[in-house]
């Protein structure tokens, strides 16, 4: 579905990702492993348009986007739920819901597996994004890019600065999207423990490139603890 060839990209003269080989095939789970600084968020804004490649291929369902504009992407099925979440503030659930939907290739209303995924979101459709708690704000980033009917959920740091309860609950999430929707998912994440319930195959990069690969049904989270560590 999703396949990276030699993509190379960076700002300025500096090369922050390079020679990056990786896929996701329909349905998968991929986490996307690294310290901080290694270039996992510049590779997936790469991989949704909005940073440049300098270099490489980027192919899904076998063409070629890598110059396809980050709208075409979206409309093409890749959604993306970025590090610190996204949203609008001062607008509502509903309407922040809403938004999510104008990615969607057939258009139409939220999906109403939204509310089957998030009842929280339900209740409080008519609250502001900016008053919710971060572990609200992070399921409604989600959600509203589940919004857009997406093949493909690009996730930067989903538990970051969520409370554990709320981890259990994306982790649920997550789980039941790829079962009952089929979507496939590729996460940068830190916490092993949650890539690991998730993932069937994971990279980890270092410096740039892609230094270790394997699958967490294979190799056990402390074996590549090592690499993300300071």
């Amino acid at each position: 579905m999703l396949e990276l060839t030699a993509i190379n990209a960076g700002y300025g003269h500096g090369r922050v990702v390079k020679d990056i080989a990786l896929r996701v095939e329909p349905g998968e789970a991929v986490a996307l492993l690294g310290r901080n600084g290694v270039g996992k968020t510049t590779l997936l804004r790469t991989i949704v348009g909005l940073h440049p490649a300098r270099s490489g291929a980027i192919r899904w369902n076998g063409a070629d986007i890598t110059r396809a504009p980050a709208h075409r992407r979206a409309a093409l099925g890749i959604a993306y739920v970025p590090q610190g979440r996204g949203i609008f503030p001062h607008l509502t659930v509903e309407e922040n819901l809403r938004l999510g939907t104008t990615a969607a290739p057939a258009g139409g209303g939220v999906p109403a597996y939204i509310g089957e995924l998030f009842p929280v979101l339900e209740r409080l459709r008519r609250r502001p994004g900016g008053v919710l708690s971060g572990g609200e704000q992070q399921q409604l980033a989600i959600a509203r890019a589940l919004a857009a009917r997406p093949k493909l959920l690009i996730l930067d740091e989903p538990t970051e600065g969520i409370q554990p309860s709320i981890v259990q609950q994306i982790e649920a999430t997550l789980s039941q999207i790829r079962k009952t929707l089929g979507i496939a998912i590729l996460l940068v994440e830190q916490y092993l423990d949650f890539a690991w319930s998730i993932a069937d195959r994971f990279y980890v990069m270092r410096r740039g490139r892609i230094v270790e690969t394997g699958s967490p049904r294979e190799r056990e989270s402390h074996s590549v603890a090592h690499l993300l560590s300071v």
